[in-house]
């Protein structure tokens, strides 16, 4: 996916007045690209236009103006983007209850090694993933995840955890927007 340039990101102020226009669209684009796999992992995978969002975001409530502030969120936002073929996204670990989420960040620590895209031919790309994300201990409940997919649309996301095994099919709106995303 082609990395963000600084000129397609608006000042804080400008995105400010249009944000009530640009976010239906954003938030739309979110919602054809959530997966959930079982009850406490939510993946979204991100495309320009959710990662030109985020920026944007970060810039309103952080209220960025300096050049080299907005280029760091620019760098920071593009790292999550995938590659050629690949598909970038970020994974929500999703546990209300407090003690039962560490204790399961912790059982999981080694979750993201288990992490794959099933392709229609029935083989796996695993996640690659933040190691800076890793503790020595404990998973954090965001990671942000790569799936060299070699450009081919994912049918199903999984976790061949001990732990955590479980699959979910990809609707056919999902592998239509993934599709969209790995031509851009």
């Amino acid at each position: 996916m082609k990395p963000i340039e600084r000129s397609e990101i608006l000042d804080y102020m400008t995105y400010t007045e249009k944000r009530e226009e640009i976010r239906p669209d954003v938030l739309a684009a979110k919602d054809r690209r959530r997966v959930h796999l079982g009850d406490d992992l939510t993946f979204l995978f991100e495309n320009r236009d959710t990662m030109c969002y985020q920026i944007q975001e970060m810039m309103r409530i952080e209220k960025l103006v300096r050049e080299e502030d907005i280029q760091h969120e620019i760098d920071t936002y593009n790292e999550i983007l995938g590659g050629d073929g690949e598909l970038g996204c970020t994974l929500l670990i999703e546990i209300d209850d407090k003690g039962e989420r560490d204790v399961k960040l912790r059982q999981w620590v080694k979750l993201p090694e288990h992490l794959y895209a099933k392709l229609k031919d029935g083989s796996k790309a695993y996640a690659k993933f933040d190691p800076r994300q890793l503790g020595q201990d404990r998973l954090s409940s965001v990671q942000y995840l790569k799936f060299d997919t070699q450009g081919k649309v994912p049918v199903a996301l999984g976790s061949d955890h001990p732990d955590l095994t479980l699959e979910s099919e990809l609707s056919g709106d999902v592998q239509t927007a993934l599709a969209e995303d790995l031509k851009s």
